[in-house]
């Protein structure tokens, strides 16, 4: 089938995607280290520092093209990488956006609360570190991979009050490992607990906006429907997602204002939808039929099985410049999103309280960013 030339939806031109966002002056000799700076939440938030002048570095293995950070090369992951990588950087601000996915939960613990730790362990005894901000998620409240969704959840809105449940997860240990930081070392600090993030990075391995996106070009090449892959539940429950900017700009706001410091915060878009009237806007606007879900889920993994000489067609026919599949859709991880059982948003009241006004439209947002990914030709 042929590709539409314009979405057929054209957005309205009257309405912004979101809340005119504040410009986060840096305060005298601000040095911000974003660990994770090539994901979808950190290259958003080096943007958003760069743009309001701050001096930043972003560490991750390799350089991120066109990034205006300076760069760090560390293994998260190794302690002697670590202090041969940062120990004369003396960052007063940390935003941490990274993390590894591992086999077990014990392993994501080992992993994951030792990177902080090791970070941690470098940085602090510089005596140069103001603020420390980590990003987690709602699995703080939904659970790990392991008991996803399992035992007695808090009610939703998620409030960020909500005992820990009694399983093993490495946010929980993130964060005991941030506080023993900040309390042996003086510095203030913020978690901010974003639902599925929305943004533009490539070979992400949780991005469901190019998943989406890549799922309809190929969907609209076979000359099939854009099927929803998920529940019924989450069809026709309401949901929310988060913005990567909106995610960058609340770093920024807690960061810089005393009254957020030492605080955990969840961050939203601030709105809600449903998908079974997403779906369709979806659709129609990458030019695809739309179909709602079947009585049984039907992941993307299955449905997608296979996709890779279909991607090297579409490659071909439409001139993309991402050759690999797997670095512009992660199957597994919008299949997790989709195919829950359970209605999952967050209450955002914490920050409005403290003068946070962020605010994003989700569906205006998604539909830029997949024209975005097209107009740059990553997908089709």
């Amino acid at each position: 089938m042929s590709t539409p030339t314009t979405s057929s939806t054209p957005l309205p031109g009257a309405l912004p995607d979101r809340a005119p966002t504040p410009v986060r002056t840096p305060p005298e000799g601000a040095h911000a280290l974003v660990v994770g700076a090539s994901g979808i939440s950190g290259s958003a938030l080096v943007r958003q520092l760069a743009a309001a002048g701050w001096r930043v570095t972003g560490l991750s293995r390799s350089p991120v093209p066109g990034s205006p950070a300076e760069h760090v090369a560390a293994d998260l992951r190794s302690a002697d990488s670590l202090r041969e990588g940062l120990s004369e950087l003396g960052p007063t601000h940390v935003f941490i956006t990274a993390w590894s996915r591992q086999e077990t939960e014990a392993e994501n613990i080992r992993v994951n609360g030792g990177m902080v730790r090791d970070l941690l362990a470098v940085l602090g005894p510089q005596g140069t570190l103001r603020h420390v901000a980590l990003v987690t998620g709602l699995k703080h409240y939904l659970g790990p991979f392991e008991a996803y969704g399992r035992g007695d959840l808090p009610d939703t809105p998620f409030l960020e009050d909500a005992e820990r449940l009694p399983v093993e997860n490495f946010y929980y240990a993130q964060e005991d490992e941030l506080f023993a930081a900040a309390a042996a070392h003086g510095f203030t600090w913020s978690v901010h607990r974003s639902h599925t993030v929305i943004g533009h990075a490539v070979g992400n391995a949780m991005n469901m906006a190019s998943t989406l996106a890549a799922y309809a070009g190929i969907q609209r090449h076979l000359g099939r429907p854009l099927v929803f892959p998920g529940s019924r539940e989450q069809w026709d429950g309401v949901v929310d997602l988060t913005d990567a900017d909106l995610l960058a700009d609340h770093q920024l706001w807690a960061a810089t204002t005393p009254a957020a410091a030492d605080t955990a915060f969840n961050v939203v878009d601030g709105d809600l939808v449903r998908w079974r009237r997403l779906w369709p806007r979806l659709a129609e606007h990458l030019g695809v039929e739309a179909q709602g879900p079947s009585d049984e889920p039907q992941p993307l993994e299955q449905q997608m099985a296979g996709a890779e000489g279909v991607w090297a067609d579409l490659v071909a026919e439409h001139g993309l410049v991402e050759p690999e599949l797997a670095r512009v859709a992660s199957w597994w991880h919008t299949d997790a999103d989709l195919g829950r059982e359970m209605e999952v948003f967050a209450d955002v009241t914490r920050s409005r309280l403290l003068g946070w006004t962020g605010f994003v439209s989700t569906e205006r947002a998604l539909l830029r960013l997949v024209d975005r990914y097209r107009a740059e030709h990553l997908v089709p």
